[in-house]
């Protein structure tokens, strides 16, 4: 039987979740795969599109895995916690974390992204069991928000999201989340101002001509944003948890960058509490 491939028409910001989901991909071809996301796999295998305009090889897909496996563990510690949470994961693109993990029945769950995105994952993505939503739009438009009920903790996940945004929408957006909900986490990854500078240097970035823009090199400084915000964790990439899954080049790069001023703070996954 012959599926129709879906054929891609992003640009820009948007057009970069597919390296992402790429990485996964190549990540579950893997006999040492780190994710097993083979939901992703699937996808790819729908998708019209010339991958390799992504630039991902072995060592970028493992860095997209761990990068994963760490928010996904992040958000599971949390529901485990709370079992009747809602979990907000803006600009989902075609991440397929709800379908990964083996959350609680009683969770809410919204995605969040472009109009266009939520229409190619709703063909591409099966539906999850349980109370789950999608919400096309952009994240810093107003009026979403209030179409997310405000009676219970939250983690909010975003992945490959904050260094395509001003750090005044980044700020706006942080400040709206803590101030809607009770209680709950932020759990998102970053770029410093090193990275932001070395943009084009990036592969999918360059190639789908996107631009990032706020760079993170005090985690600290959003705990002022509001009243209780906690920084619990500020992992810098080359410190990721399963780091000796890498392709024994990454291991080396990894172990170079590390070592180097400026450049062991390219990149970081964070959490916070509010």
């Amino acid at each position: 039987m012959t599926v129709d491939r879906e054929k891609i028409t992003l640009t820009g910001a948007q057009e970069t979740l597919l390296a992402t989901l790429y990485g996964r991909a190549l990540d579950s071809r893997s006999p040492r795969s780190i994710l097993h996301d083979d939901g992703a796999e699937q996808a790819v295998r729908r998708i019209d599109y010339d991958f390799r305009k992504a630039g991902v090889n072995a060592t970028s897909a493992a860095g997209i895995a761990l990068r994963a496996k760490q928010l996904d563990s992040w958000t599971a510690e949390f529901l485990a916690d709370h079992q009747e949470a809602t979990v907000l994961h803006l600009a989902c693109g075609l991440d397929t974390r709800v379908q990964r993990l083996d959350h609680p029945p009683s969770v809410r769950w919204f995605d969040v992204d472009h109009s266009e995105v939520i229409a190619l994952r709703a063909r591409l993505l099966p539906a999850p069991p349980g109370d789950y939503r999608m919400i096309g739009t952009s994240v810093t438009a107003d009026a979403w928000l209030d179409a997310v009920p405000d009676d219970r903790p939250i983690v909010a996940v975003f992945e490959g999201l904050s260094m395509y945004l001003r750090k005044e929408d980044g700020t706006r957006l942080i400040e709206r989340i803590c101030g809607r909900f009770p209680s709950g986490q932020l759990l998102f990854d970053c770029y410093g101002s090193l990275g932001i500078r070395l943009q084009k240097l990036v592969p999918a970035v360059r190639n789908a001509g996107a631009t990032l823009h706020w760079a993170i090199d005090d985690p600290r400084e959003i705990e002022g944003w509001h009243d209780g915000l906690q920084c619990l964790d500020a992992l810098r990439s080359v410190d990721m948890p399963g780091l000796d899954q890498m392709p024994a080049s990454g291991r080396t790069s990894m172990w170079v960058l590390a070592h180097l001023p400026g450049f062991r703070d390219v990149g970081r996954i964070l959490r916070y509490r509010f």
